[in-house]
């Protein structure tokens, strides 16, 4: 995960959400995620529920199912976060 990415990130979804979400508060959360989070669906939809309530966006079960849909077809990087985020600013 580049540094810049990561910012531009967080200030593309600042700016939409209109809320500011800390690099920190990413790290912590990201700091939460392992390999295996991403394998499991249970685990997966918590971390798809925590990303949503940090960024103030809801997300329906419709939104979570394709979330953990293309995670689970793209597996786990080390732009997972970024990915996540990205997709539930999408919806």
């Amino acid at each position: 995960m580049s540094k810049d990415f990561g910012k531009d990130a967080l200030n593309a979804i600042n700016k939409k959400t209109g809320k500011n979400i800390t690099p920190g508060a990413v790290k912590k959360l990201a700091s939460t995620v392992k390999p295996s989070t991403m394998q499991s669906e249970a685990q997966l939809r918590q971390l798809i529920k925590q990303v949503s309530a940090m960024a103030k966006v809801p997300v329906t079960e419709e939104t979570i199912q394709e979330i953990v849909n293309t995670v689970k077809k793209g597996g786990a990087t080390s732009g997972t976060m970024e990915s996540l985020m990205k997709l539930i600013m999408k919806k």
